[in-house]
């Protein structure tokens, strides 16, 4: 038997309070060498300003947007070397999709939006399919969760093909406390 040991941080509360923190953590993931790309939640674009800076020389940055990210974030985004991707849509709003995302959501809406930038990036051919990646996301504002995951497309979540389907391979930071929305 193998075991792995692997630590995982836990922030009390959920928010962008926890942005920096979570960087920190994403940034030591990936001087690890076996991940390269990190796939990060950012409406306005001013998380994924962050985290192209911070990452520039160590890894690829793809910020996700269902909205239109400021001009100025986009622009500072491809400065540093990341890649904004804004209006995009939202798999696990698509009809047949709620309980996929209601599951998601029992780990915190960053989980739930970790998982879904990673789907957005996959879908739009932004990533290297079926790799690991790192997805980060947050509850409400900034980054409060980051995860190692497999990119893969939305259409190939339950796949067949154990080597295509969506799997989580580590939770790297997460909120203990969650927010639910109405």
């Amino acid at each position: 038997m193998s075991v792995v040991e692997r630590k995982i941080e836990y922030f009390t509360d959920y928010g962008s309070q926890n942005t920096e923190k979570t960087l920190e953590i994403v940034r030591n993931r990936v001087q690890r060498g076996d991940v390269k790309t990190v796939v990060v939640a950012s409406t306005s674009g001013e998380t994924g300003v962050k985290f192209a800076k911070a990452l520039k020389d160590i890894a690829k940055v793809i910020a996700v947007a269902y909205e239109e990210m400021k001009p100025m974030y986009k622009r500072q985004i491809a400065e540093f070397g990341g890649k904004a991707v804004d209006k995009a849509h939202l798999p696990l709003h698509a009809k047949g999709m709620d309980n996929v995302r209601k599951s998601f959501y029992t780990l915190g809406q960053g989980f739930k939006v970790a998982v879904e930038v990673t789907l957005i990036a996959a879908d739009k051919g932004e990533v290297n399919l079926y790799e690991d990646v790192i997805g980060v996301g947050g509850t409400g504002k900034g980054a409060d969760t980051a995860i190692t995951v497999r990119a893969t497309p939305t259409k190939e979540i339950f796949s067949e093909d154990e080597n295509k389907k969506l799997e989580i391979r580590e939770i790297l930071a997460m909120p203990l406390k969650k927010k639910w929305w109405k």
